[in-house]
C-alpha cells in the first residue's frame, strides 16, 4: 500500500495538472485548423470555467491539495482558449449550445434571455467577469458569509457538482433511444481510465481531499460506469475494431465520437 500511496503522491499530481491540456490541445487546434466550430457545444467551456471558478474559491476556504487547485487554474486557461477560438470560428447557421448535440432542439427548451446564445462574443465575456467579480467581492467584502463553514461548502458542492452531473444528459438520451449511436468505445474507455486514477488518487494518497471532491468524484464515476452498462446493454459492442481504442481527448471534435463535443474529464480527472 505504500508503493501505491508512494505513486500516487508524486505521479498524478503532475498528471492532473497537465490533464486540461491533454483534453482540449487537440479540440483547440482542430477548430482553429478547420476554421469552424460546428458541431462543438459552447456549454462545454460554460460548464468547465464556472467549475473551475467555484473550485478557486473554495481552495481558500477548504486548503485541499495544491495541484487540484493548480488543475482548476491551468482549466481556466485553456477553456478561456478554447471559447475564444470558438467564437471566433462559429459558423453562420449558429453552434450547438447544449451539451449533447440535439437535445435542446428536441425538447423547444428556449433559455431565459438567450442565456449562453448570444450572437456576439462580448456577453460571453461580460457573464464570465461579472460572475468572477461577484464571487470576490463576497470574498473580500463579506468575511463573515465567506468565512463560514455553509459557503464553504457550497463552493465546493457547487463547483464539484456541476461537473459530476455533466453525464446525466448523455445517460437519459440513451435511456429514452435505447441506444448509444455515435458513442464510440474509445470514449468510454478513456473516462474509466481516468475516473480509475482520479479515485485512486481521492481515496489511497497522502494529499488532503476534501469530502466534497470525493462524494461528487464518486457519483461521476458511477455515472460513467452505467453508461458503460448501456453501452453493453444498447450498443453494438461486438463489433468494435481496433481503430475504436483508445483515445484520451474526451471532448473530440467529431460528432461520431459522442453525440456531445466531448468533460470532463479528463479534463478533471
Amino acid at each position: 500500500m505504500w508503493l501505491l500511496t508512494l505513486i500516487l503522491d508524486y505521479g498524478a499530481p503532475p498528471l492532473l495538472v497537465l490533464s486540461p491540456v491533454l483534453s482540449y490541445s487537440d479540440q483547440i487546434m482542430s477548430i482553429h485548423r478547420k476554421k469552424t466550430s460546428a458541431g462543438f457545444s459552447l456549454d462545454i467551456p460554460l460548464i468547465m470555467l464556472v467549475a473551475s471558478i467555484f473550485k478557486i474559491f473554495y481552495w481558500f476556504g477548504a486548503y485541499y491539495s495544491v495541484p487540484l487547485l493548480v488543475q482548476a487554474i491551468s482549466m481556466i486557461a485553456v477553456q478561456v482558449i478554447l471559447l475564444k477560438v470558438a467564437l471566433d470560428n462559429r459558423p453562420s447557421s449558429g453552434i450547438e449550445h447544449t451539451p449533447f448535440n440535439g437535445q435542446g432542439s428536441e425538447s423547444g427548451f428556449v433559455r431565459p434571455y438567450r442565456f449562453w446564445q448570444w450572437k456576439t462574443a462580448r456577453p460571453y465575456w461580460t457573464f464570465l467577469v461579472y460572475f468572477t467579480l461577484s464571487l470576490l467581492a463576497i470574498h473580500i467584502l463579506l468575511p463573515p458569509v465567506s468565512n463560514s463553514h455553509a459557503y464553504i461548502e457550497l463552493l465546493g458542492f457547487s463547483g464539484l457538482g456541476i461537473e459530476a452531473f455533466l453525464p446525466i444528459p448523455q445517460i437519459i438520451s440513451n435511456q429514452r433511444s435505447r441506444s448509444c449511436e455515435g458513442f464510440r468505445p474509445s470514449v468510454l474507455v478513456s473516462w474509466l481510465l481516468g475516473d480509475a486514477m482520479k479515485m485512486s488518487f481521492f481515496f489511497f494518497s497522502g494529499s488532503s481531499i476534501p469530502l466534497a471532491f470525493r462524494i461528487c468524484g464518486v457519483f461521476q464515476c458511477l455515472c460513467d460506469i452505467y453508461l458503460g452498462f448501456q453501452f453493453y446493454t444498447f450498443g453494438d459492442w461486438r463489433s468494435w475494431t481496433t481503430n475504436d481504442l483508445p483515445s484520451l481527448n474526451r471532448w473530440g471534435m467529431k460528432s461520431t465520437d459522442v453525440q456531445m463535443t466531448q468533460r470532463a474529464r479528463s479534463d478533471s480527472f
